[in-house]
């Protein structure tokens, strides 16, 4: 950020620099002076590492001259970046009033003052300026940025069709890149739907939202659920199945429902068949408590708490060794009981206080599977915490 702040007054003293050469050649004496005495101020105070003292004097040498549109732009970044988007905005509003605009700098200015609105919430004035700059037919580059723009507000104000609808005018090029996003805002509408028991338009949103990202995990919970409540209970299977082909992380979220589905087919033998593979391939803490779970119905405790013991050689948990201790508390002796009962009650704490889940683009935290990451607002970068204190 400090390397930013100090590039952009950088520019603007190149820019002011150009100028004031131009207006040497020019020999317009009295704003030339000013122009002179206000640019090498800033400088000097550039050198000097002083910015925002750099920024002002800068601020007053443009004002002395309009003609350079790259440097207010630059500025008023500056000013938005800084969290003075009043600022930013007036600047914008100053140079749109100006009569002698290009068409290409006015689509430049209708578009910086967008995202000035958007910064700063108002988001139906940013709606109406990207929805002009549509309208004026403007070159590919700025048709993508206004599109974008207008993905994303509509995504901050849950107008999940809106963003799907505007996002669909890009070419499958320009949606590079946005697929995984879309796919969610298919996953929100069909959520909606499905809570309403519209199964039939909760299933178009999810195919949809397979046909923008094949790998969307929340999509496939979101049918295998949907089944569940239809008592589908093959459907669900399939669906739960896929999980191991779209991200074999999320894996431990399915457990519980496979369990469900294949007890309400009587077919257990099938269910600890699929947890052998997955445990042999894609070994996780809840793939083996659940084979651990069965060996302890059908053979006992012992060879249960002999199986954990051993998996946990080979990778050790927390949730593990708390099933561990579960199982030695329920067939001690007495004394031994009470002992164990204290560990337990100090292991235990330590797996409620650590979270379940982590984004893991910038690392946020915690017990609840955000599909969109309440820190950094990445869309699918949210999962299961691997290794000892988690799978």
């Amino acid at each position: 950020m400090n390397d930013y702040l100090f590039i952009i007054p950088l520019f603007i003293a190149v820019a002011l620099g150009w100028l004031l050469g131009r207006r040497q050649r020019d020999n317009s004496l009295p704003a030339q002076n000013t122009l002179q005495q206000e640019y090498f101020r800033g400088l000097d105070f550039l050198l000097s590492e002083k910015t925002d003292e750099a920024i002002e004097s800068f601020i007053r040498a443009l004002e002395v001259n309009s003609d350079t549109i790259p440097a207010h732009l630059a500025l008023a970044k500056l000013f938005r970046k800084k969290g003075d988007v009043e600022r930013a905005i007036q600047i914008h509003q100053n140079l749109l009033a100006r009569s002698d605009l290009s068409r290409e700098d006015f689509l430049r200015i209708q578009m910086a003052l967008a995202r000035d609105y958007f910064a700063v919430g108002l988001f139906d004035r940013a709606e109406n300026l990207l929805l002009e700059i549509q309208s004026q037919r403007p070159g590919p580059q700025t048709q993508q940025k206004a599109i974008s723009l207008l993905i994303k507000l509509y995504e901050k104000e849950k107008e999940w069709q809106r963003a799907i609808e505007v996002a669909r005018q890009l070419s499958a090029d320009e949606l590079e890149g946005l697929e995984v996003e879309l796919s969610h805002y298919c996953c929100e509408l069909a959520e909606g739907y499905i809570g309403q028991q519209r199964y039939r338009h909760a299933v178009g949103k999810l195919n949809t939202a397979l046909s923008f990202d094949k790998g969307c995990v929340r999509a496939s919970l979101l049918s295998a659920d949907m089944a569940i409540r239809q008592e589908d209970w093959k459907g669900a299977i399939r669906e739960l199945k896929r999980i191991a082909v779209q991200d074999p992380l999320f894996l431990s979220e399915t457990v519980k429902r496979l369990k469900q589905c294949y007890s309400e087919l009587n077919q257990m033998a099938d269910y600890e068949k699929l947890m052998k593979q997955w445990l042999s391939k894609y070994p996780s803490t809840s793939i083996m408590l659940a084979q651990a779970d069965m060996i302890l119905e059908r053979q006992g405790a012992y060879p249960a708490g002999a199986f954990i013991t051993d998996q946990l050689k080979h990778r050790p948990s927390v949730k593990g060794f708390n099933q561990l201790i579960d199982l030695y508390i329920a067939h001690a002796s007495k004394g031994t009981n009470e002992s164990l009962m204290v560990l337990r009650g100090l292991t235990g704490q330590l797996e409620l206080s650590k979270p379940v889940y982590n984004c893991q683009r910038c690392g946020f935290s915690g017990k609840s599977l955000h599909w969109q990451c309440p820190s950094c607002q990445s869309w699918g970068t949210t999962k299961p915490i691997q290794g000892l204190e988690g799978e």
